[in-house]
């Protein structure tokens, strides 16, 4: 325990980082911030005003999505570096352990609450075959930037440029 004595006052600075950890939880897992504020005790004005102090941007929430990809960590990295919100990549192998090790039941409910959670996403860039970005354009309509690899069905890894990867990034975030 860190205390601070700020006037006549003891403090405990580690129950306060506590506090906004859980803070930070409950608004991420989706509370709004007067439920997460009526959880914990507090103002809701604290809570905007704590988001405020920590906020970094606004803008696009992207989501990225690609397979197969045989250059996936390089992807991932530049993903985080342009603050892409939501990232998964695949290679070819990674892709069909993903399916094999699935009954269909746990492969279809987990299919769509990913379908689910991309609807919160104001862009998706899918990384595919032909038929992957056009079944990611059905279901998510304009917010789909495709960037296709080939035609279906694609059999090994394919390399995605980076710099091409980059130029769809910021052509999205304007």
């Amino acid at each position: 325990m860190e205390l601070v004595r700020i006037g006549d006052k003891v403090i405990d600075k580690d129950k306060i980082v506590r506090v906004i950890n859980r803070v930070l939880e409950l608004r991420t897992e989706g509370q709004s911030q007067a439920e997460a504020a009526a959880t914990l005790g507090l103002d809701r004005s604290f809570i905007s005003r704590l988001e405020a102090v920590g906020e970094v941007r606004k803008g696009t929430k992207i989501a990225l999505i690609g397979f197969p990809l045989s250059n996936c960590d390089e992807i991932a990295q530049i993903a985080k570096e342009l603050g892409i919100d939501y990232v998964w990549l695949m290679d070819d192998r990674q892709r069909w352990s993903y399916v094999r090790n699935k009954n269909g039941i746990t492969l279809l409910n987990d299919l769509m609450r990913i379908i689910a959670a991309l609807k919160d996403y104001d862009a998706l860039i899918m990384v595919g075959s032909d038929m992957r970005v056009k079944v990611a354009e059905a279901l998510m309509g304009s917010r789909v930037y495709g960037i296709e690899l080939g035609r279906s069905p694609i059999k090994a890894d394919v390399r995605l440029d980076p710099e091409k990867f980059r130029e769809i990034v910021s052509s999205i975030k304007g």
